[in-house]
């Protein structure tokens, strides 16, 4: 498929955003502030989604749309593993219970794992990217 410049400006500007969203989620998990790290891994794994979806001509004004659609598109068809699915489900749900819940306590350890998580998820997202336009 041939995409527009358009397009694949829009899928690279998100796509880096992301990595930069990783980036800050690296560097606040050093800092040992864990929402912010569990925060920002979940962002730079929603916004390559949005990324990928960017491709594809779409966009989603709900978190919970990208999603549905990511694993729609990219995961019921098989083209990312299973786990993928996975990884961004456990991040929502970190991230909505580390923002919107009162007394919750993110643990070091579940930070780490989403914050590796994401690396992969950032990784993958951008070499399918990559090899696409």
């Amino acid at each position: 498929m041939v995409y527009s410049k358009e397009v694949i400006e829009l899928s690279l500007y998100r796509l880096e955003k992301a990595k930069k969203d990783l980036e800050d989620a690296q560097k606040t998990l050093e800092l040992e502030m864990y929402d912010t790290a569990a925060n920002r891994s979940y962002y730079a794994i929603f916004h390559s989604a949005r990324a990928i979806l960017a491709l594809d001509g779409l966009d989603y004004k709900k978190h919970s749309g990208v999603i549905s659609r990511f694993q729609q598109d990219y995961i019921k068809t098989e083209i990312f593993d299973k786990n993928m699915s996975n990884i961004i489900k456990s991040a929502f749900d970190m991230r909505t219970e580390s923002d919107y819940e009162d007394f919750y306590v993110i643990s070091k350890a579940d930070v780490i794992i989403q914050v590796s998580e994401a690396e992969e998820f950032v990784t993958t997202i951008d070499s399918y990217i990559k090899s696409k336009i």
